[in-house]
């Protein structure tokens, strides 16, 4: 079986991070080789950029500038990482992915949709994950839960309720455009919950067991 490309997108708090890693996991327990990634980040430069991005004040960056970054980490992580697994046959799960921005950028800071989508076909050359899992979750159990983690990457956090609720609904917006590529999985529940409700649709999608 040929590599394929995994995402998991959602807002702040929705445990994105979590169930990335139980995803490769289960994976990698049906026999397959699984490579798992984040973004932004996932190559030594891409970690780099992250810094400057999930640091500091929310009004650090205008939203174009945020975009360019947020682009140029990608670039670097899918020519050094993700690109390079999967033609190795690898899977890959990655912890966000173009649709972040898309929902982060687009729908929470404003930027059109069509100014991401060709800044996204030049980066990418239209370049898509095979399968998407966006995890949805009501904003004040999303926002309590990010904070309750602590830790000193909480710029997007402190963005204001507005901002995570238009991010909520960039993402169910996501979905419901990419119907084939996209399910939106509800977050609410413990985090087995959770984990057994997308490896359902990861192994109804793929045939696994």
């Amino acid at each position: 079986m040929t590599g394929r490309f995994i995402t998991l997108e959602g807002g702040e708090g929705t445990g994105k991070s979590t169930q990335a890693r139980r995803l490769a996991a289960a994976l990698e327990n049906t026999g397959l080789s699984v490579l798992s990634t984040r973004e932004p980040g996932g190559s030594p430069g891409a970690e780099e950029i992250r810094s400057l991005l999930v640091n500091g004040a929310p009004g650090r960056w205008d939203p174009m500038p945020e975009t360019l970054l947020l682009y140029a980490a990608r670039a670097d992580h899918v020519g050094r990482t993700i690109g390079p697994a999967l033609l190795a046959g690898q899977w890959v799960v990655c912890d966000r992915f173009s649709d972040s921005s898309f929902a982060y950028q687009g729908a929470g800071r404003g930027l059109t949709r069509e100014t991401i989508r060709r800044i996204d076909a030049v980066v990418l050359d239209d370049f898509k994950p095979d399968f998407t899992l966006v995890l949805d979750l009501d904003v004040d159990t999303g926002i309590a839960r990010a904070m309750s983690r602590g830790g000193a990457e909480s710029r997007f956090e402190q963005f204001d309720r507005d901002f995570h609720e238009r991010l909520r609904q960039g993402f169910i917006d996501i979905a419901k455009r990419n119907p084939d590529r996209c399910v939106l999985i509800d977050a609410s529940g413990s985090e087995d919950e959770v984990a057994a409700a997308i490896w359902a649709q990861v192994a109804r999608r793929y045939g696994l067991s």
